[in-house]
């Protein structure tokens, strides 16, 4: 909002800035010079200068405007963020509790993205000038250059299949001369009609309904429950085709970058075009570009992580939320956030659709499709007329393999008689590295974390022992730091490298291929590993939860699960939720385009409903039962619930603020306070961890609970820190 003030005859506006603080300020507008709500401006802000906007909230006229800063720079050729997106960024700080500047951060994400693209420097003919000498290469040169276009230098040279010396060469003798070129051009737009796919019976009503929900009031939100393999990215598709039909913008969000590569080429197929990418491994220089390319309209599709939900789309029509079940679209830092959650919202304010798809729906959006909120509809079948894979249980207690071995014998000649018919088995454990513990069998010492209270994982391929959780990295000793023993040291419990090695004993002459999130190389080696797994050119893939989504890989016909207790060894409430979803889609990897695919757990648990949902094939019967049991326990989403983390260098002042926290909490029957507790995960980089839960009816306003709490209790002093999280999702 602005102000005029007639005494002083200037312009005041509030700027809402990118720090952790609850309001917008006021500066001066310089004379002569005008902004609007949603206006990019850069102000300065104690002793440095940052970027901000101008905000729909009154300026505060008491300030005497002599105290004023003026803006010290208005970006007019950047478009102002729309009111739309202005809400929406509102709307996130007053649900999460956190401050609207630090949301507007995730909006404004660098300074360069503001300012025009430079132009490229480049090389053109001269009209009439001809070199002293034409050699063969010179006159490659001046043929690719008879259009009469510019051109950059290397992309000359390459063109011409000359050195760039030959250019340079030209160059000198006024043959050609040095001109600016304009930045990158635009895009090419996807081709709504390039190669639609043909689609089943079942693809294209699912299909035809959200064409439909384009024209209804407010869009809404349609959830696509499909099975593996069922073909709900080609349906999303036709939405896509929609919304670009419409004249609007489409963000895909996807939860991991491994997901990005195959995605990319199967839109390339049916559009003609790449989708323009946004996550943290591209380059700054891309992320400027479709940046810009959102806020102008020219980027029409945008593939990409979580923080794409907060580009400023000029035109923006749909969103896809893909695999809308994922833990990875929840934010733990900073502002702690759904993107999944948000996408609705987002859809809500500017009134179009939302599609959630996956093969494995999140309890809370089965609960809101059966009571309406959310369209549904549902692949039972798989799009290639392939069958399901085939499940069986091996019982650990009884079937298990011998000593110092981790693979089943029922497991190893399952895998045997696959890699005999030249097919491809995928091993999935969700742990990194070789061994989850290493200790020394002479004195028991176990190598722990020094800044958290976590074991130190080995990784065998790079001799290291790391911590996943703040990154901390020693080298594998030669001796026991405590007794000084030699030999001693023993690897406890299997990680992806150790079921590797066991492979490796076990059928020598296959080929192996390790995939987990941490193998050197990053994800451009991950994206031609997977590459290699698409194509067939590894027998045996061992992987984590990062093989276990979204992957199709054609000649995969056996997924065995390492350890399919893993995820139901803790006291997380969505624990049986988490591991049902993640089982069934690694299982799905199985047979996708042919059938016959085979899966096997390892379990010493064949009894717990988890196991016996996946193996009976009955997924309604075990949705009922968990929403049943969440009814029951007013958990999410028949309750709500908040949790709230101090922490600190100091383990006592930690403890003691948290106690004092809670009492301080305003005294309400609907809401049940849980703890202080030291958290599962006690102390992350060097701070100690206090956990408090909130529990409250759906309907009870805990938003507003927590600021009254927050507000009575002490304030966090000595390097405390408290963060709420909003429905958490991790309970360590």
């Amino acid at each position: 909002m602005l102000f005029d003030d007639p005494q002083f005859k200037e312009t005041i506006a509030s700027v809402l800035v990118p720090v952790a603080v609850p309001v917008a300020y006021t500066y001066k507008v310089p004379p002569g010079r005008t902004v609007v709500p949603g206006t990019i401006v850069k102000v300065p802000l104690g002793p440095r200068e940052v970027i901000g906007a101008v905000w729909d909230v009154e300026p505060d006229a008491a300030i005497n405007p002599k105290k004023l800063k003026y803006i010290s720079r208005i970006y007019d050729e950047t478009p102002p963020l729309d009111a739309d997106l202005r809400r929406f960024v509102d709307w996130v700080a007053n649900w999460t509790l956190g401050a609207p500047g630090m949301v507007l951060r995730m909006v404004l994400r660098s300074e360069e993205a503001l300012e025009p693209e430079a132009p490229v420097p480049g090389v053109r003919k001269v009209a009439g000038a001809d070199p002293e000498r034409l050699t063969p290469a010179r006159k490659r040169v001046l043929e690719t250059m008879e259009d009469g276009l510019a051109w950059t230098k290397s992309g000359l040279a390459h063109a011409a299949g000359v050195s760039a010396s030959v250019v340079d060469g030209l160059l000198r003798q006024n043959v050609l001369e040095t001109v600016e070129m304009p930045a990158a051009p635009p895009p090419p737009r996807p081709q709504i009609d390039y190669a639609q796919k043909p689609l089943t019976q079942a693809q294209l009503t699912t299909a035809e309904d959200l064409i439909r929900s384009f024209d209804r009031p407010g869009g809404g939100v349609t959830l696509i429950d499909g099975v593996t393999g069922s073909g709900k990215t080609e349906v999303y598709f036709e939405a896509i085709a929609e919304a670009l039909r419409r004249e609007k913008q489409a963000l895909v969000l996807l939860p991991e970058i491994a997901l990005t590569e195959q995605f990319l080429r199967r839109f390339e197929q049916r559009f003609g075009v790449y989708p323009a990418e946004w996550h943290s491994e591209i380059t700054p220089k891309n992320r400027t570009r479709v940046w810009r390319g959102a806020a102008s309209g020219d980027m029409r599709v945008v593939i990409g992580a979580r923080s794409a939900l907060f580009l400023p789309f000029k035109e923006l029509g749909l969103i896809v939320v893909d695999e809308e079940h994922d833990a990875a679209f929840k934010q733990d830092d900073r502002v702690p956030y759904s993107a999944r959650d948000m996408a609705v919202v987002r859809g809500h304010i500017s009134r179009f659709p939302v599609v959630l798809a996956s093969a494995t729906p999140s309890v809370e959006s089965r609960v809101n499709a059966e009571q309406g909120r959310y369209m549904l509809s549902e692949l039972p079948e798989r799009a290639s007329g392939a069958e399901l894979p085939d499940l069986k249980a091996i019982d650990m207690r009884t079937e298990g393999p011998e000593r110092g071995r981790w693979l089943a014998p029922g497991l190893v000649g399952a895998i045997l008689e696959t890699f005999a018919k030249g097919d491809q088995s995928l091993l999935f454990l969700n742990r990194r590295g070789y061994a989850p513990l290493t200790l020394c069998r002479a004195c028991g010492h176990r190598f722990q974390c020094p800044h958290c209270s976590a074991w130190l994982v080995e990784h065998r391929f790079q001799k290291t022992l790391v911590c996943h959780h703040c990154g901390h990295v020693d080298k594998v000793p030669e001796s026991c730091p405590s007794c000084h023993s030699t030999n001693t040291l023993v690897a406890c419990g299997p990680g992806v490298e150790r079921i590797a090695e066991e492979i490796s004993d076990l059928i020598p002459q296959a080929s192996t291929l390790v995939l987990s999130s941490d193998i050197s190389g990053g994800p451009e080696r991950l994206k031609r590993e997977m590459k290699i797994v698409e194509e067939g050119g590894a027998d045996i893939v061992i992987g984590t939860q990062l093989v276990a989504k979204g992957h199709n890989f054609p000649k995969m016909k056996l997924v065995g699960v390492v350890d399919a207790d893993l995820g139901l060894a803790h006291g997380d409430p969505r624990a049986a939720e988490k591991t049902f979803q993640l089982l069934a889609q690694v299982t799905g990897r199985a047979g996708r385009v042919t059938g016959g695919g085979k899966g096997v757990l390892q379990t010493y648990n064949p009894d717990h409903p988890v196991i016996r949902a996946l193996l009976s094939g009955d997924k309604h019967a075990f949705y009922q039962a968990e929403i049943e049991a969440r009814r029951a326990a007013g958990l999410p989403p028949f309750g709500r619930l908040a949790a709230v983390i101090v922490s600190g260098p100091d383990k006592m002042f930690a403890e003691g603020y948290a106690r004092a926290l809670v009492r301080a909490a305003p005294h309400d029957q609907a809401v049940t306070l849980l703890g202080p507790a030291e958290a599962a995960l006690a102390m992350v980089r060097g701070r100690h961890r206090y956990r408090l839960l909130a529990m409250a009816p759906r309907q009870f306003d805990l938003q507003s609970y927590l600021r009254q709490w927050l507000a009575a209790g002490p304030k966090p002093t000595k390097g405390l820190r408290v963060q709420v999280d909003i429905d958490p999702q991790q309970f360590i």
